[in-house]
């Protein structure tokens, strides 16, 4: 089954989340627990840290089910 793309945005950066590509790793929600949140609905915080932490802790992704891009510097 097919799942759409989970867009999370602030004025800063959005971040997407593809659900079927993801591995379930949890390390998002391991070590940024502030902003990838497991029992809270939504489950992504973009409040709950900087821009810059949530860009890394993206990054480390292991699936690349989640994606960001900076709102003033590209088109998401």
């Amino acid at each position: 089954m097919e799942t759409d793309d989970n867009v999370f945005s602030n004025s800063d950066i959005t971040v997407t989340y593809n659900p079927s590509a993801c591995i379930n790793a949890e390390r998002c929600a391991r070590e940024l627990s502030n902003v990838f949140r497991n029992s809270v609905i939504p489950w992504i915080d973009l409040d709950g840290a900087s821009t810059s932490e949530i860009i890394n802790q993206v990054k480390k992704c292991p699936s690349g089910a989640l994606q960001f891009c900076l709102n003033k510097k590209e088109a998401c």
